[in-house]
């Protein structure tokens, strides 16, 4: 029997410890109402990596080149945090005056 007081696992860990006490995996999904996969899925977790291995990994690889450098970054932030009231494209054109290129849109997502 599996313990957690971790919130974000504390589902998948009750659905483990559930089907150990019926003893049957297919009852336990079903109260749980989740597929005897996924239950497979989290008994291959916890057998390997312990209980931690429940906690969701981030599949996608973060878009590096997507993102400003970091002195643009700093930029329109102190900009935004002087001026809140200028919108993302107004905020744009004065960092333009300051030789600081972003467009409103990238403006918007920093």
């Amino acid at each position: 029997m599996t313990h957690t007081n971790n919130r974000i696992i504390k589902h998948k860990a009750g659905l483990l410890n559930l089907a150990e006490e019926l003893g049957n995996v297919s009852r336990a999904c079903k109260v749980m109402g989740v597929s005897r996969d996924t239950f497979y899925r989290y008994q291959d977790l916890v057998e390997h990596g312990g209980l931690d291995a429940l906690i969701d990994k981030d599949r996608r690889a973060p878009n590096i080149k997507n993102r400003v450098d970091e002195a643009t970054e700093r930029a329109v932030i102190g900009y935004a945090i002087a001026q809140p009231a200028h919108g993302q494209h107004r905020t744009s054109n004065e960092l333009r005056k300051k030789s600081v290129f972003v467009s409103g849109s990238g403006v918007r997502s920093i």
